[in-house]
């Protein structure tokens, strides 16, 4: 019998004893230590006959070189074996007994731990009903509705339909027809659950560099259109505006943390300064490739 055909034995055998758990863990732990003792020994043993000067390792081998090969062969393809089969370190199940009912505790547990699973697993295509709960119990996040369902509009109505569930105030006050919801994926809201209203007006036309506009404005600020339209009729009463573009440019400062009021107001006399000013200007222009145009 070669090598091959043994080691073929070994993890065929191997796998039917970790299919049929016939073993208990602590022999498992013992052969699985044994194949390793005989791996660690043949392959020391290889080394020394490879080393030795005197008698060069040759074919055709000898017994002990054959059994040695044979070990080493047998003991990889078992160790081997052990990443196709179950691990045996954790606790077999236990079958359930007849007077385990539907109730018991222990399926109860066990009914929980696969949950969430099987509900993130099939969220794709379950019923709003099972959505809506997954992500009540927190086993779906609120944020990946969207790419779960791949429907912008549903999402945005599911998690509004949790949220009601979840805090136990409704949401019927907040406007949610009407809104594209695929249009500000990845835009400008993130997990929305409706839109606000706000009104929108237009002043003018404002006469700007010899050409007429028309300004839209959104806000709830009772007279402020009105305000800005009597601006555009003046200006455009006395022949327009000319606009000259001086700096198109983003402004940033440092932040400075203190202590307390005195504190800053100590800092604030001294930035006032105009040696003060420059030395910190200096500093901050050596470090930060920005900071000239913050100071």
């Amino acid at each position: 019998m070669d090598a091959r055909r043994v080691g073929g034995r070994i993890a065929a055998a191997r796998r039917a004893l970790a299919a049929g758990g016939s073993l208990p863990v602590p022999v498992l732990r013992i052969t699985n230590g044994l194949a390793m003792t005989s791996l660690v020994l043949s392959s020391c043993d290889l080394l020394r006959l490879c080393s030795d000067r005197s008698g060069p390792l040759g074919f055709p081998l000898g017994g002990r070189e054959s059994a040695t090969l044979l070990c080493q062969l047998a003991s990889v393809v078992y160790l081997l074996s052990l990443f196709g089969a179950p691990s045996g370190s954790g606790h077999p199940k236990a079958p359930a007994s007849d007077d385990e009912g539907a109730g018991s505790p222990r399926r109860a547990r066990a009914a929980d731990a696969d949950a969430p699973a099987a509900m993130h697993a099939g969220v794709e295509g379950g019923d709003d009903e099972e959505i809506v709960a997954t992500v009540v119990s927190g086993a779906l996040p609120s944020h990946h509705l969207e790419s779960r369902l791949g429907d912008c509009r549903r999402a945005a109505r599911l998690r509004r339909e949790a949220l009601r569930r979840v805090t136990g105030r409704g949401v019927e006050g907040l406007p949610f027809d009407g809104m594209d919801y695929q249009a500000i994926l990845g835009q400008c809201c993130e997990m929305p659950v409706g839109y606000v209203q706000v009104p929108v007006g237009v002043a003018g036309p404002l006469l700007l560099d010899g050409r007429q506009y028309h300004v839209p404005m959104a806000t709830t600020e009772g007279c402020l259109v009105a305000s800005v339209n009597r601006g555009c009729r003046a200006i455009a009463a006395s022949g327009g505006a000319v606009s000259v573009l001086l700096r198109d440019a983003m402004s940033r400062a440092p932040v400075v943390k203190l202590p307390s009021a005195k504190r800053a107001a100590e800092l604030k006399s001294f930035v006032e300064a105009a040696a003060n000013f420059e030395t910190l200007a200096s500093f901050f222009n050596r470090y930060a490739s920005f900071s000239s145009s913050c100071m």
